[in-house]
Order: structure tokens, then sequence, then C-alpha cells
């Protein structure tokens, strides 16, 4: 099966268009701003300040240009529409999110808020554009009913939620079907010009994540200060992948979205192939050995709130509908996550930009 992730074919789709990306601050927005760049688009982001420093928008941000980066809240309606209908895009790409499991049970009602209304308030003013846009919403994979059995979830499958966050952002893919039902109606489309479709990735991994309360930052902490590493589930299974697998996806989908409205208006799984999902525990070990050494323990579990124990993806959909499919392994992913943060400081974007390219040409 040909593999349509190169720059060739993602430069037709967005070089020279405007690109809206909610959520660029952030580990994986970042990566995408400087993706699409690389790709030759006109790039606008909307977000709150970094929560972290020395992360890749750090890294970045000296060559975003004035008026690329707005750095306000998704919650601000009005201020959200200012922007997008100044900058009048093609495409955009909604990752701004509240998106921390453990944060979730200690501001549920604020991540509810976020994830749910703020992309309620994207979709609305999407809507108002009187010009083609093409939207995907990015949500997750824990947006399933994770009955945590060994089984590959499916797109069409139950959506659930067991924390906060989970719960919220499965009603974030509620209100992406009834936009689309109501305002982005596949067969209405020479009416609005609108097409929409949520993408739903796996536990992303990769350079200049610094967020607390995930495993690669958490290893990357206790490594540089030369201490254990704490791992709370070290049996949980979760689909790892290196983060440039499922933003090429999301563009993949998005110019084909573009293209053909009616075939590719709907969600899409983005993971690792299926033997190919590891444990806490493994991914710790492969980090440690990458890294050069290291040691771990267990945390007490003693009074932690509950984290799904067992969780896959089926990613035949995207295989066989997107022509999408990964390139790295999860034992690469890991080497290309820590291959990352040895880089010494004034290397860092030099590195993200070698490994964008040497991606796009694997």
């Amino acid at each position: 099966m040909a593999n349509m992730v190169n720059k060739d074919t993602l430069a037709l789709y967005y070089n020279k268009k405007k690109v809206f990306i909610t959520g660029h601050t952030g580990f994986k927005g970042a990566w995408l701003m400087l993706l699409l760049k690389e790709l030759g688009a006109d790039v606008k982001g909307y977000a709150l300040p970094p929560e972290y420093k020395n992360g890749l928008f750090d890294e970045i941000s000296d060559d975003i240009k004035p008026g690329e980066s707005i750095l306000a809240d998704i919650r601000d309606k009005e201020q959200l529409k200012k922007a997008i209908q100044s900058f009048q895009p093609d495409y955009v790409f909604h990752l701004a999110s509240q998106p921390l499991v453990l944060r979730s049970y200690q501001i549920p009602a604020e991540t509810f808020e976020i994830n749910v209304t703020g992309s309620a308030n994207l979709l609305e003013t999407i809507n108002s554009l009187q010009k083609k846009c093409t939207a995907v919403v990015i949500t997750t994979d824990k947006v399933y009913e994770n009955k945590e059995k060994d089984i590959l979830y499916k797109e069409e499958d139950a959506l659930g939620g067991h924390d906060p966050y989970s719960t919220s952002k499965a009603c974030t893919e509620l209100v992406v079907s009834s936009f689309r039902s109501s305002f982005f109606n596949v067969n209405l489309f020479d009416k609005h010009q609108k097409a929409i479709a949520s993408a739903r990735a796996g536990n992303v991994i990769g350079g200049g994540d610094w967020s607390t309360d995930r495993i690669i930052p958490d290893i990357i902490r206790s490594l540089q200060s030369r201490q254990n590493i704490i791992v709370r589930n070290p049996l949980s299974v979760r689909p790892w992948q290196h983060v440039l697998e499922p933003l090429t996806g999301y563009l993949l989908l998005g110019g084909l979205l573009n293209k053909h409205h009616e075939k590719y208006s709907t969600a899409f799984n983005f993971g690792p192939l299926p033997g190919d999902h590891l444990t806490v525990k493994t991914l710790v070990e492969k980090a440690i050995k990458s890294w050069g050494n290291g040691t771990w323990t267990v945390a007490s579990n003693s009074g932690q709130p509950h984290e799904a124990g067992l969780l896959q993806l089926d990613i035949t959909k995207a295989q066989n509908e997107l022509k999408w499919k990964p390139r790295l392994d999860a034992a690469s992913s890991i080497d290309w996550t820590i291959d990352w943060y040895k880089q010494p400081s004034n290397k860092k974007k030099e590195f993200t930009l070698h490994q964008i390219n040497t991606y796009l040409a694997l």
C-alpha cells in the first residue's frame, strides 16, 4: 500500500494556503506549526501562552513573524471570531485543549469548558465564514468507552470516558457531529462550503514536551537530574507514537477532506500498528537504554485517581481510506524522542527540522 505522507503530496494541499491552528503554543501545536511552514503554508496560531519554558514553541518563537501568533483563550468567542474572520483561513486545525487526565480531576468543570465549549466556539466561528473552509478537530484515543479488554477500538465504537478529560473529549466528538449535521451537512456543501472531520490519536511522544504528569517529560526531568524515574502505572498499555505520525495523518486527512468532503467528513484513528502497543514499563526501559543510563521505581498509587490500564486503537480505516500508515515503530519513536532531548539548546530547532524532513523522506 502506497503511503501518501510525503513532502510533495502535502505541499500540494498546503503550499500558499492559509492555515489557522488553535493550540500552537503546546507540544503538538508547535510541531504542526513548524511542519506547515516547511510545506509553504501561511500559518496563524491562536492559543494561551506556553505553560512551560524551553518547549518547542520557545525554540521556534524567534522565527514567528508579527501577527502569526495570537495569545488568547479559546473560550473568548469574540476574540476568536475576530482572529479567524480577519485571517480568512482555508484550513483550521483545532488542537487547543486542557489535555491532561490528572489535571482534569483537579479542574473538572474548567476542563469541560475549555474542551467542549471552546470547540463549539470555534465551530460556530467557522460557520460564520463566507468562504470555503476545511476543519480537522483533534480529540484523543480516550474518547472511547474503554472496557479495558484486549480489543482495538474502531471509529464506530461507543464513546464515553471515566475521567473528566476523556469524557470532555467524547463530548467534543458529539459537538463535531452536531455541527456536521446542523451546519456542515455534506449534502448541502454547495451552500455552506464547510467540511469537518475529527482525528483520534494515541499517546503522542516527541521532543519539546515539558508538560506535568506526562511520561516522557517525567522521564527526561529524572534522567537529567540523575534521579529515579517514578512510574505510576508500569503495566498500563498505550498506543505510543511519535508526534510526526498523527500530525502528518491530520494533514493528509485535511487535504483529502478539502478535495472530497463527502467521503472524509467523519472520524479517523491514528495510532501504531496492532502489534506495537507497549506497556509503560517497556517504554521507560527503552528510554533509559536510549539515554544511556538511569533507573526507575514504581510510585505509590495510594490516593491516585483512576487511569485506564489498557487502551489500543484500530487504525484500519486510516490505512485503507487515507492510505496512511505509521512509519516509526514504538522503539524508533522512543529513540527519536530521546535524541531530541539530548540536543544542545541552540540546536533544537535545527534538529526538529531535521527530524521533520527525515520523516517525510522515509
